[in-house]
């Protein structure tokens, strides 16, 4: 079966059919980067990491390009709250999310635009939806996009313009001609400081000073990076109305084709059924959770759901996924495995491939894991045990020592539990099994357990 995509844009699985045979071109709209990211940040940047380690090993050349936002309202006033300038700031929290996400073992894209590197494209994307109709420079010195006239605006949100007319929030202010009509250039305001602002004449264009509105920066960037039409266009459901309806209203109404052959829409991490966000202000940052648990256990936790699908977040719920996961490494631990390439006809790797292919299906390929796990504890093989790990290793999964996975967490340094476990030894040997049990209780109330084998006594940690 090939690899089968669910289109946003559609509303339903199609196959993927890059327009250059081979090479798969996917732009993931990315981070706003005024503060540290949280775990809903992760789970998009997780989800489109899922996807391009799996475009990979399906044989395909990928150019995977993720755009970080470096300059909007938040970030100028949050540069302001602190003294610093935007640069300062911008700089900073890009360090710190390439240092929280890269703790997910989530590998970088291939490109990462910043948006202030692209105000050029931008503004000459801005000129040309001018010269066609479909822009225009109110009284107060923006230029707005005329949303009516663009035919197919509400395709990939699936709504009229009349049902939008009518959830409007906003009144029309300052000359815009339409309240549904939104920003492409918002003129620079005295308030402002000087380094969130542009002089338009200085690159060619008759707008005044000021700085580009959030849509275009997408629609410059991705054309620029790859072409007026890729094959993958994602990001957060949040964003697919109104940025990714936005998108497509510019970059269709500037060029006249598709933007993307496929759009894909990662589902919302949620509290108690209501998306995280940092307006609602009840966001754990990335550095938050994996001050709690392991980056493997967080990992696993937002793989372990479908990337369409919500995913309520609570610590009983990343318990119980390392708790699964350590299932998975003591196998691993029981049985060393051997190195091997996967052979995608042997029963279990067809069907996580299978899984895989079916518009990324990690909820079913995970539970092709915990049988090939089964099949480790029972047949003892090496070569399952190396299946395991290869088949994880698709995912970014179970690469990591068993040993130090199983053994994280522990309230004792690991030369006490050692000294421990010889003295549990030596009270065996000499028949005192009062004194063995007593110190495999203590153990076990610091949340250590012992196992015991033909080989010796190993522990690892439990909560």
């Amino acid at each position: 079966m090939s690899l089968r995509i669910y289109n946003t844009l559609t509303r339903a699985l199609e196959p993927l059919s890059p327009l250059q045979p081979g090479h798969v071109r996917m732009y993931v709209c990315g981070m706003t980067i005024y503060d540290f990211c949280h775990i809903g940040h992760a789970r998009m940047a997780m989800a489109f990491d899922m996807v391009q380690r799996w475009l990979k090993y399906s044989g395909y050349r990928v150019t995977y390009v993720r755009n970080i936002t470096d300059i909007d309202d938040k970030i100028i006033r949050r540069a302001l709250e602190r003294g610093i300038s935007i640069r300062a700031l911008t700089d900073e929290m890009i360090e710190v999310m390439h240092a929280d996400i890269g703790k997910l073992g989530i590998e970088s894209p291939t490109l990462e635009p910043r948006a202030t590197e692209y105000v050029p494209q931008m503004l000459d994307l801005i000129s040309q939806l001018q010269a066609k109709g479909l822009a225009y420079q109110s009284r107060s010195g923006d230029v707005n996009y005329a949303v009516r006239k663009f035919a197919g605006y509400g395709k990939l949100s699936g709504k009229s313009l009349d049902e939008l007319r009518a959830g409007e929030r906003v009144a029309v202010l300052d000359g815009k001609e339409d309240p549904l009509d939104f920003v492409l250039w918002k003129a620079a305001k005295e308030s402002e400081p000087d380094d969130a602002k542009w002089d338009s004449a200085a690159l060619g264009h008759d707008y005044g000073r000021g700085r580009p509105g959030w849509h275009i920066e997408c629609s410059a960037m991705s054309c620029q990076t790859l072409g007026e039409t890729f094959d993958i266009h994602g990001g957060g459901v949040d964003l697919q109305f109104p940025h990714h309806e936005n998108e497509i209203a510019q970059s269709e109404g500037a060029s006249g084709k598709p933007v993307a052959s496929l759009w894909m829409h990662n589902g919302m991490v949620q509290i108690d059924n209501e998306k995280m966000s940092k307006s609602l202000g009840n966001f754990f940052t990335i550095r938050e959770v994996l001050a709690k648990y392991d980056p493997q256990t967080v990992r696993f936790f937002l793989l372990r759901t479908h990337y369409r699908t919500d995913l309520n977040y609570s610590d009983v719920h990343l318990d119980d996924a390392r708790n699964s996961l350590k299932r998975l490494y003591t196998a691993l631990d029981l049985v060393k495995p051997a190195p091997l390439q996967i052979d995608w006809t042997q029963p279990y790797a067809a069907r996580f491939k299978a899984a895989m292919d079916d518009d990324f299906g990690t909820p079913e390929a995970v539970a092709v894991l915990f049988e090939v796990a089964g099949e480790v504890n029972k047949s003892k093989s090496v070569e399952m045990a190396g299946l395991l790990k290869a088949l994880g290793g698709c995912l970014g999964l179970l690469q990591g020592d068993p040993q130090e996975f199983l053994q994280a967490g522990a309230k004792l340094d690991e030369s006490a539990i050692l000294a421990l476990i010889a003295r549990r030894a030596d009270a065996k040997a000499a028949r005192n099994f009062v004194e063995a049990d007593r110190i495999r209780k203590d153990l076990m109330a610091q949340g250590i357990v012992l196992k015991d084998s033909s080989t010796g006594t190993s522990w690892e940690v439990v909560k």
